[in-house]
């Protein structure tokens, strides 16, 4: 089988998307490459956001393969399928530029993971998989179609009839390989993704130490899309990573969705010439494991903060009354605070990124914010939350998610949060207005 791998040409007008506009390395799709080469079958990744292809320019090279299935990402990229761009405009878009020309369309990403009815028809493809793709995509590619009712995690319509087929996948991350990328991507990948400390001097890139996460926090919508917590086989990870630096790679971001306290690994890289940064869980390391993790090699940490908690910081509990939110962390509000400073005496970069604005005191969590600031960790103003279907703080107003989901979840958020006219690209469009004419 021959098979196309997709990640469109991204593009976020109107759209209430916050995340990282500039491109990133495909990691899902690549590792799909890997194990379809692995099973025999001819991949190819085509990357439109990297390459600056438009939609007839990716049709001409999709169509140059002569495909026998093509996957399309939902997602720019595994960094931001806990959160991300909610409207199909972009993958409808690209599904109908396909039609025809990239065999059998097969839809990946988080929107197929907790919506998949309204996945399927939105985008018009023939499959769409549930959860993480790489494994699923190499049984669909040894699959006859008459056999696809004994596929897990897909969901496809025959006769008129919509199937869906089990849960959320989780991929056996310790069966990974290491990836490799050829040499034009990754010197044209300039970006150093969430770096402030210095300007780039070389090529950057992402790698993935370790994918899932123990923890439920509010505004992440990885609960259908990505499984529990699993590590990568520290050989793979060096290995892939000393690819990537003998190809001059100068900054890695690990796009964990929280990078561990993994001693091995810090030590493995703190004797490796690399400048890399990471998202983690400030309250999951001690003071010497951050001290280690600055002198790996680390510039830039983001740490997500719930809320604050004890008396500064609070929210409703089922009876009505006040809930500490250290019940979200197993740190007080002070202690955060100290291993934040602390961290920023080795690592030149520190931000911690509240949620929950709305839940609590807004003038104690300026208050906070501006301590921060004052000691030289970044706080950004607290950010509203999209309730992602999917994530907890969906599941709290509305329950699970049905097909209309997103459009639901969309509509609140734009008129919760007026103030999203400052928007980079304009203000804010309603879900059906951006993806009216993708089709």
């Amino acid at each position: 089988m021959k098979v196309a791998l997709v990640n469109p040409p991204w593009s976020f007008q109107g759209s209430v998307y916050a995340g990282c506009r500039e491109p990133h390395l495909p990691l899902e799709l690549a590792y799909a490459r890997a194990l379809l080469e692995r099973a025999g079958h001819e991949a190819a990744l085509v990357d439109a956001h990297a390459r600056g292809l438009d939609l007839p320019a990716l049709r001409a090279a999709v169509a140059a393969l002569r495909p026998d299935i093509t996957a399309i990402a939902t997602a720019p990229s595994y960094l931001f399928w806990r959160c991300p761009p909610p409207e199909l405009r972009v993958p409808m878009a690209t599904a109908a530029a396909l039609r025809g020309h990239g065999g059998l369309l097969v839809a990946v990403g988080p929107h197929g993971s907790s919506t998949p009815r309204a996945a399927l028809r939105k985008l018009g493809v023939d499959v769409v998989i549930l959860g993480e793709c790489e494994e699923i995509l190499v049984m669909l590619a040894g699959a006859a179609d008459a056999r696809y009712w004994r596929i897990p995690s897909i969901a496809y319509r025959r006769n008129g009839i919509d199937h869906v087929q089990g849960g959320p996948h989780a991929a056996s991350v310790r069966a990974l390989p290491a990836l490799r990328w050829d040499d034009e991507t990754i010197a044209r990948h300039a970006h150093h993704h969430h770096r402030f400390d210095a300007v780039p001097d070389g090529p950057g890139a992402e790698l993935e130490a370790s994918r899932g996460c123990a923890h439920r926090c509010a505004l992440c919508g990885r609960d259908r899309s990505r499984a529990p917590l699993r590590r990568r086989p520290l050989e793979a990870v060096l290995d892939e990573l000393d690819a990537l630096l003998a190809q001059g790679a100068r900054y890695v971001y690990f796009i964990d969705e929280h990078f561990l306290p993994d001693r091995a690994l810090l030590e493995a890289l703190r004797a490796r010439d690399v400048a890399f940064g990471v998202r983690l869980r400030i309250d999951s390391w001690s003071r010497e494991m951050l001290d280690l993790l600055g002198r790996a090699g680390c510039v830039s940490i983001e740490a997500g903060v719930e809320g604050l908690s004890g008396s500064e910081r609070g929210e409703r509990g089922e009876r009505g009354e006040r809930e500490p939110l250290a019940r979200r962390s197993s740190a007080s509000t002070e202690e955060l605070t100290a291993l934040l400073v602390h961290a920023r005496k080795s690592v030149p970069f520190v931000q911690a990124t509240l949620h929950h604005a709305s839940a609590g005191d807004p003038a104690a969590a300026e208050a906070w914010r501006q301590r921060l600031l004052g000691l030289g960790v970044w706080a950004n103003e607290p950010v509203p939350v999209f309730p992602y279907p999917g994530s907890p703080a969906y599941a709290a107003r509305w329950g699970a998610p049905d097909d209309g989901a997103w459009e639901r979840a969309h509509a609140h958020y734009i008129a919760e949060h007026r103030k999203l006219g400052d928007l980079e690209d304009g203000r804010p469009l309603p879900l059906a207005e951006l993806e009216r004419d993708a089709r």
